[in-house]
């Protein structure tokens, strides 16, 4: 079984040059733990999201990591020139050693889109061609680009990829018509809605998967999750109560600002969220529990945690990180998950 890490990168209370040197911090130990890779947001004006440009943050990831895989999920294709794109998405995999991950998607909130002067209207057409763009250009290793009097010129990139033919992909998935356009495109996929909803949305995953790839094994099935964990269990529910509701005020802070509303609901409230499936704060044993139950009853194979939110202090992520390592993955092995859709 394989974990991975999920991260807004919300700004909580600290300063700002606090805040990046303690998040990569936080990388490291994801590193140490052993966990798979480190899943990171985009975002732009708004605290719930400190990378607006998720190339720059993660250049600093691969320069402070050596085997712990990352990347965007998701990066807004929309408010990128494809070309630009394609060359950062070369670089971050040269630069890794071949260790990037790459998720496209078109925003959750139409007010950031806005933002960049693009039409949220037009942002399913900009994403299908730019993903295009970009992979065609990692599979041949060439792109076709404009000269003087509109022509076309086909150039090879300078900056291929290091993994071939192109990064492994991602999608995010809410609906069974997303989990079929994933599994079609060989994506790996990850979830943040409740197990119950999830769960049909992956038996599609698996179905279209098995018509498309056959007996190819299955990508990653991911299953997000809000964790916090510690010694004592009702310690560790009061440091998640804490900092949920720092980050909630983050999360819809752009949609109360402006009256806008966002795409992916959450309660305010860390019980709220808790007693939905979707967050959990315990300890250990609690917490292996816990995610052995979302797995199964959703039918996901990866599970990625969102341990660093809101105003968890630097200790206080550190100690949940370690201890979901040392201890959860651990229990989680010894017992493996039988899915409920496997």
């Amino acid at each position: 079984m394989e974990f991975g890490v999920f991260d807004h990168l919300d700004l909580g209370d600290r300063p700002h040059e606090r805040f990046y040197r303690e998040r990569l911090e936080i990388v490291e130990a994801c590193e140490r733990a052993g966990f798979y890779s480190y899943h990171v947001a985009e975002h732009h004006l708004t605290p719930l999201g400190m990378a607006p440009s998720p190339s720059v943050f993660l250049a600093a990831v691969a320069q402070r990591t050596k085997r712990l895989r990352f990347g965007p999920m998701v990066t807004v294709a929309p408010l990128y020139h494809p070309l630009r794109l394609l060359e950062e998405i070369c670089m971050l995999d040269q630069m890794s050693g071949g260790r990037l991950e790459m998720a496209f998607g078109r925003g959750a909130l139409g007010a950031e889109v806005r933002f960049f002067d693009v039409d949220p209207g037009q942002t399913e057409k900009m994403h299908e061609e730019a993903v295009g763009f970009i992979l065609e250009g990692l599979r041949e290793g060439a792109v076709t680009v404009s000269e003087e009097g509109g022509k076309k010129r086909r150039l090879a990139l300078a900056i291929p990829p290091l993994q071939k033919p192109h990064p492994p992909l991602w999608y995010g998935i809410h609906s069974p018509q997303a989990a079929e356009r994933a599994a079609r495109r060989g994506m790996n996929v990850l979830g943040l809605d409740t197990a119950a909803e999830l769960n049909p949305v992956i038996d599609r995953f698996r179905a279209v998967w098995k018509e498309t790839h056959g007996d190819a094994p299955l990508p990653k099935i991911g299953l997000g999750r809000f964790v916090v964990v510690g010694r004592n269990a009702n310690d560790a529910r009061a440091a998640a109560r804490r900092a949920y509701k720092r980050w909630y005020e983050s999360f819809t802070f752009l949609s109360s600002l402006m009256g806008v509303s966002h795409r992916h609901s959450r309660p305010p409230e860390f019980d709220a969220i808790a007693e939905d499936g979707r967050a959990f704060a315990g300890d250990p044993e609690g917490v292996a529990g816990y995610v052995r139950a979302q797995l199964a009853e959703s039918g996901a194979s990866y599970f990625v945690g969102q341990f660093a939110f809101g105003n968890l202090t630097l200790e206080e992520t550190l100690r949940s990180i370690a201890l979901f390592s040392g201890e959860v993955m651990t229990m989680l092995e010894r017992a493996p998950v039988r899915a409920a859709s496997a």
